[in-house]
């Protein structure tokens, strides 16, 4: 099973039930809070917990460790980690995955993660704390499928 943050849809609905066109949104300059939904970005994103500011950004200023919201060839927008650019294009990850998606053209990217907001409080993707444990996590993109085993050991050990 495929384990994706992603919105289905370019448009959502407000609350007066009327669609909104988020790619347009962000080419008009806005800052766009989406909902991920899925756990392929956990724990950066926790469905229902969790929102994701998004700014409308050009590929050519995109870098390794940037979060972007990108739309596959199905159609789906999916929000993902670069975790490398190639002359193929770029590499895309999710934090919760080992799988790395890729080459993506440069045109399939639409915005760029700026912050999250969790608990109602708006945290910078700029802050060094963040920078630290994000570039961390795809430094160990190599061994995280030992990472979750030991942590589902742990909790199971945990448990009993």
């Amino acid at each position: 099973m495929e384990n994706t943050s992603h919105l289905s849809h370019t448009s959502q609905p407000d609350s007066s039930g009327s669609q909104i066109d988020l790619e347009q949104l962000l080419k008009d300059g806005n800052i766009i809070r989406i909902h991920p939904q899925g756990y392929s970005m956990y724990p950066l994103f926790l469905p229902g917990r969790d929102e994701a500011l998004i700014e409308s950004v050009c590929a050519d200023a995109c870098k390794k460790n940037d979060v972007v919201l990108y739309r596959r060839d199905s159609g789906i927008l999916v929000l993902h980690r670069i975790c490398r650019i190639t002359d193929n294009g770029f590499y895309l990850v999710g934090d919760n995955q080992r799988e790395v998606e890729g080459p993506l053209r440069p045109s399939q990217v639409i915005g760029r993660l700026v912050a999250f907001v969790r608990d109602g409080k708006e945290i910078s993707v700029r802050q060094p704390f963040y920078r630290f444990l994000s570039s961390l996590w795809l430094f160990l993109l190599p061994v995280r499928p030992l990472c979750f085993h030991l942590s589902a050991f742990f909790r199971t050990i945990l448990r009993s």
